[in-house]
């Protein structure tokens, strides 16, 4: 089971990552919140925080 987070309007979203390819071919991963817990959830990574949009209630991943 993943990291879930629930935001101010009581909806709950769970952590996912994902690998891509950058245009110049450098690997990066990225992390995004879904809905629905998927097979690619993960925990929160150490030296990150989560952060809330103040007025859509979406959560994103911030470096701390």
């Amino acid at each position: 089971m993943g990291y879930s987070f629930k935001n101010s309007k009581g909806k709950t979203y769970y952590l996912h990552t994902k690998d891509v390819v950058l245009k110049g071919g450098r690997n990066q991963t990225i992390y995004y919140f879904a809905k629905d817990e998927r097979s690619n959830s993960c925990d929160l990574p150490a030296g990150k925080k989560i952060v809330e949009n103040e007025k859509t209630g979406l959560p994103f991943v911030k470096s701390v």
